[in-house]
């Protein structure tokens, strides 16, 4: 099978996303806006957590669009592009480190969904939201779809505008930090990443409540630990550890 050049290498064509979960949301609900969701930023090291909330309405998904991860850099951009003006209706939302940090990945998701959805030029009546986790939760009707990023239309292109937006972002941030490769990794670890943590510590656009620091003996001071009402500390999502 010759895999097209619009996807990213090793990854597969897959069924083109469809508005089959909007439909049922709109009979089982009678949502007659309903928005996609979709987060990029999770797993990083470094940078916001970015949220894009994207209403198409019932059109046919433009030719290729997929969920972000699976394509390359240029068709992605590509699509962003193209996709800005071809939704109804876009808004991104961000969550800084220091709000990760704060609140925890959880609730940074939330706040950053929220904004997202507040600056759309209309209010959804439901919402299909990526993954198997409601983080968003009342007053929002939610739907929440495993790999809706592939699967629906909306939430495919919230996928793509947000991680275009965001390692756009990563890139400028990274003018005045060269040595962290940010343009190329886009705060996730790299060895780039990893090396420079090592040898200059953490910038100020990185999260510093998390496991990497751990392994940095000489920057664990750096270290924010939240303290809860019962004591505890829960564990973080979508943390990757420091393992060379």
């Amino acid at each position: 099978m010759t895999i097209p050049a619009a996807y990213a290498k090793g990854a597969m064509p897959y069924e083109p996303p469809t508005h089959t979960v909007e439909r049922s949301l709109r009979a089982t609900t009678g949502a007659k806006v309903i928005a996609g969701i979709d987060e990029v930023g999770r797993g990083a090291w470094a940078g916001p957590v970015t949220v894009c909330a994207a209403i198409t309405g019932l059109r046919r998904a433009p030719e290729g669009l997929t969920d972000s991860k699976l394509l390359t850099i240029k068709r992605r951009t590509e699509l962003a592009t193209m996709l800005r003006t071809w939704v109804t209706g876009y808004a991104l939302g961000h969550a800084s480190p220091e709000e990760i940090d704060d609140l925890g990945m959880t609730a940074a998701l939330r706040l950053a969904a929220v904004r997202a959805l507040d600056g759309l030029p209309m209010r959804p009546d439901a919402v299909i939201l990526d993954g198997k986790h409601d983080y968003l939760g009342a007053p929002w009707k939610v739907r929440t779809v495993i790999k809706g990023d592939r699967s629906c239309v909306a939430v495919a292109a919230a996928s793509v505008i947000a991680k275009v937006q965001r390692d756009k972002m990563m890139a400028e941030l990274g003018i005045d930090h060269a040595d962290f490769g940010f343009a190329d990794n886009a705060g996730y670890p790299s060895p780039v990443h990893k090396a420079a943590l090592a040898e200059w510590g953490p910038t100020p656009h990185h999260r510093l409540s998390w496991a990497y620091l751990d392994a940095l003996p000489q920057w664990r001071h750096l270290k924010k630990v939240r303290s809860w009402a019962d004591g505890s500390v829960p564990e973080i999502e979508g943390q990757l550890g420091f393992d060379f």
